[in-house]
C-alpha cells in the first residue's frame, strides 16, 4: 500500500529526519517493535464474524510458518469493559490482532473499542482505499488514505441528561490531539510520496471546536513545503467522494467524521471486506478491517460461515510488515490479491458464494 517505503506502521514511527522538520519533535512516534524475532500477538476474535476471520488469518500463519504465535483472549462487545488481562497482554506484546467487537446501540454499555484506544492511548486509525486488481468498480484509480484522530471529537463519551428528556453530548477537540494526528498525517504523506493532504472539517458550523482542528492542521501543514495542503467541509467532501475519489490523496479527519469518510471511501474502492487498516500509538498497535461497517457482519453470514476474511488478511500483512517481517507480509498480500484476481474464490459481497474456508484454502494453495 506503501509508494516510498513499504508501509507507514513499517517505517513511519522510527523517528526518520525530514529536511522539513527540526530534530526534536513535539511528538513521539511508535518505535520499532522489534528486530525481526519471532514475536507473540494478543489476538481478539470479538463478535459476529470475528471468529472466522482471525481463524482464517491463524490458519494461513500457520501455512506460511510465520514467526507469530498469537495470546488468544475472548472479548465479547456487550461487557461492561475490556478485561485488564487483555489490557496488561497488549501492553507486554505491543501488538494486537482483533476482529470486530459489536457496540451495542444505546443503552449503558459503551464501546470496547474506545476503552481499547483511550486506555493504551492509540490516537490514529489508518484505512488505505484502494481499488484491487481484479475487482470491478464503478471508478477506477483510487487510492485514498484516511488518518482518523481516534482519541476524542463526538466520540469522548461526555453524555449526561441534564434534565428528563434532555441529553448533553460533548464534542471535545484539543489541541494536542489536533497537533498529532495532523503531524501523523504529514509523516505518512512524506514518507509514502504522497502529494497531498486535505483536512476535512465543519468549521463553518463548530467553529471553534473544528476551527482549532484546522488551525492545528494548518501550523503543521508549514513544515511540509512539498506536499500540498488543502482543506474541504465533510458535506462537500461526501459528495465529492462519490463522484471523484480519485481527486484525494492523504485525508485528516476529526474522529466521526473519519468513521463516515473511510466508510464511503471504502465501499467506493471494492467494499469495506476487503479493505485492511491499523490503529497506532506511541507504544501500541492493533490491526483490524479497515472500515467498521459490516466487521461484524449478520448472524445469516456467521450461521453459513460466509464472512469475507480478505481485510482482516490484509491488515496481517500490514502487522507482518510492522513486525519487521516484510516478506511474509509480501507473500500474503500477494496471495491474497492473485486470488481475488483469479475470481473463482470470492465471496457474496465480491459476487461469489463461497465459505470462508474455501477463500482461506485458495490463498493457502496460491502461498506455495
Amino acid at each position: 500500500m506503501a509508494r516510498r517505503s513499504g508501509s507507514i506502521l513499517t517505517r513511519l514511527l522510527t523517528n526518520p529526519p525530514s529536511p522539513f522538520t527540526t530534530p526534536t519533535r513535539a511528538i513521539t512516534y511508535m518505535p520499532r517493535p522489534g528486530d525481526g524475532a519471532p514475536r507473540t500477538v494478543t489476538l481478539i476474535p470479538g463478535d459476529g464474524i470475528g471468529p472466522l476471520v482471525t481463524g482464517a488469518v491463524e490458519q494461513v500463519m500457520e501455512a506460511m510458518h510465520a514467526p507469530v504465535h498469537f495470546e488468544r483472549y475472548e472479548v465479547l462487545g456487550h461487557m461492561r469493559k475490556v478485561p485488564e488481562e487483555v489490557i496488561e497482554s497488549v501492553k507486554r506484546n505491543k501488538v494486537c490482532l482483533k476482529g470486530g467487537l459489536a457496540t451495542p446501540v444505546g443503552g449503558g454499555v459503551s464501546s470496547l473499542n474506545m476503552q481499547l484506544r483511550k486506555e493504551l492511548d492509540i490516537f490514529a486509525s489508518l484505512v488505505n482505499c484502494i481499488n484491487v486488481p481484479g475487482l470491478a468498480t464503478r471508478h477506477e484509480n483510487v487510492d485514498i488514505v484516511v488518518i482518523r484522530e481516534n482519541t476524542e471529537g463526538e466520540y469522548a463519551g461526555l453524555e449526561h441528561e441534564v434534565v428528563p428528556g434532555v441529553v448533553e453530548s460533548l464534542k471535545v477537540i484539543t489541541k494536542f490531539c489536533s497537533e498529532r494526528i495532523a503531524r501523523y498525517a504529514f509523516e505518512y504523506a512524506y514518507l509514502n510520496n504522497r502529494k497531498k493532504v486535505t483536512a476535512v472539517h465543519k468549521a463553518n458550523i463548530m467553529k471553534l471546536a473544528d476551527g482549532l482542528f484546522l488551525e492545528s492542521c494548518r501550523e503543521v501543514a508549514k513544515n511540509y513545503p512539498g506536499i500540498t495542503y488543502n482543506e474541504i467541509i465533510v458535506d462537500n467532501c461526501c459528495m465529492q467522494l462519490v463522484a471523484k475519489p480519485e481527486q484525494f490523496d492523504v485525508m485528516v479527519t476529526p474522529n466521526l467524521y473519519g468513521n463516515l469518510v473511510a466508510n464511503t471511501a471504502a465501499g467506493i474502492a471494492g467494499g469495506t471486506g476487503v479493505m485492511p487498516g491499523g490503529n497506532v500509538g506511541a507504544e501500541h498497535a492493533i490491526f483490524e478491517q479497515g472500515a467498521s461497517a459490516g466487521n461484524v457482519g449478520n448472524d445469516k453470514i456467521v450461521e453459513q460461515k460466509k464472512a469475507n476474511p480478505v481485510a482482516l488478511l490484509l491488515s496481517s500483512a500490514m502487522m507482518l510488515r510492522h513486525l519487521r517481517f516484510p516478506t511474509f507480509a509480501d507473500r500474503l498480500e500477494t496471495a491474497v490479491k492473485q486470488v481475488i484476481q483469479e475470481g473463482k474464490f470470492r465471496t457474496k459481497d465480491l459476487g461469489g458464494d463461497c465459505t470462508t474456508q474455501e477463500v482461506v484454502d485458495a490463498v493457502i494453495k496460491a502461498l506455495e
